[in-house]
């Protein structure tokens, strides 16, 4: 008996429901030709790409509301504390576990899955947010530590549909490629600001003797102190411009050089 289209189970269907009949009909009976695997993987990039478009629109666009995940039982978490704190300008108050880290928390426990798990040892930076103004490492921060502090996350830099001027920059420059990163990206540069206003050093920081309230920041400077935060795309040219953008509040023409 032939089968059509309507008798594909829910895997066949989400595979094969986008071909002709005819294209159906022989690869339920004669299996694939090159035609159909071309056909498929243009399905598939065609995925992709959407998938990397909604990333950057959660990425970019606006404050997202926080989820509301419901809470787990007393019982159910061990060595359990009650945690109060401020997150992206709306009050928390959760039951973790006292080892749980913040990225843990914000990702599983309050619904903010802007900051990524990257290598969830401190290293590539990807999990960075803002906590009382300062960035730090959320998957080497324990949410029982950030008790009456002030957390910002990727989701709350934005006012509404007003991007932060970083991210801004961000998109003019192109400092993101496949946007995993790009989260801890954003914030740490965000904190960065904070730092070079403060006349924060850095150990590139030249006359660091000098009684000035603010720093101008060099490419120099730039990739110094945001050398915490891995871009396995390479953007980081397009990262240095953005941020010396945001900074300086000029207009910045990247200056190409290219290794022979």
């Amino acid at each position: 008996m032939k089968k059509n289209t309507t008798q594909l189970t829910p895997e066949e269907q989400k595979l094969f429901g986008d071909l002709m009949p005819e294209e159906l009909e022989e690869v339920l009976h004669s299996g694939f030709n090159r035609r159909h695997f071309l056909k498929l993987m243009g399905l598939a990039t065609a995925g992709l790409l959407a998938s990397h478009l909604a990333g950057a629109e959660q990425l970019f666009a606006r404050a997202v509301d926080i989820e509301e995940i419901p809470d787990l039982l007393p019982e159910a978490i061990e060595n359990g504390v009650n945690v109060s704190f401020k997150v992206n300008s709306s009050n928390r108050k959760v039951l973790v576990d006292s080892r749980m880290t913040l990225l843990d928390t914000l990702r599983e426990r309050i619904g903010l899955t802007g900051s990524k798990k990257g290598c969830d040892h401190g290293q590539c930076g990807a999990c960075t947010v803002i906590v009382d103004g300062n960035r730090v490492l959320s998957c080497l921060t324990l949410a029982a530590s950030c008790e009456g502090k002030s957390v910002i996350t990727i989701e709350g830099l934005a006012k509404g549909n007003e991007l932060n001027p970083m991210q801004t920059a961000f998109l003019k420059h192109d400092g993101f490629q496949c946007g995993f990163c790009t989260p801890g990206q954003i914030c740490s540069a965000v904190a960065l600001m904070k730092e070079a206003k403060e006349g924060q050093a850095s150990f590139v920081t030249t006359a660091i003797r000098d009684a000035k309230t603010e720093l101008q920041l060099t490419d120099e400077e730039i990739s110094e102190r945001m050398s915490g935060n891995i871009c396995r795309c390479g953007a980081y040219p397009n990262i240095v411009a953005a941020i010396k953008e945001a900074q300086s509040g000029k207009s910045i023409e990247q200056n190409w050089l290219y290794a022979g």
